[in-house]
C-alpha cells in the first residue's frame, strides 16, 4: 500500500528545509540575492551606454552621421 501524499503549502517546505539543511536553504539565498544584483548591474551598464571609455586600446573611426557620435565624452 502506498503511503498518503500530505498537502504542504511552500512556506511550510521553507521551514522544513530550513530546519534540516540550514546551509544549503541560506547558500541559495545567498545565490539568489547575487544573480539579481548581477542582472541588474549589466542592465544599468548597457542602459548608460558603459562601454564608451575615454582610452580605448583599439581606435575606432566613425562617420560624422552615425548616432553613436552623439555618445562620445569629450573631455
Amino acid at each position: 500500500m502506498a503511503a498518503n501524499a500530505t498537502r504542504r503549502t511552500f512556506g511550510q517546505l521553507l521551514q522544513q528545509g530550513w530546519t534540516e539543511i540550514p546551509e544549503i536553504m541560506a547558500s541559495s539565498g545567498l545565490a539568489i540575492t547575487g544573480l539579481v544584483l548581477g542582472t541588474y548591474a549589466c542592465y544599468e551598464y548597457v542602459k548608460n551606454d558603459g562601454d564608451n571609455r575615454r582610452y580605448k586600446k583599439v581606435y575606432v573611426i566613425m562617420r560624422p552621421d552615425d548616432p553613436r557620435v552623439s555618445k562620445i565624452k569629450r573631455e
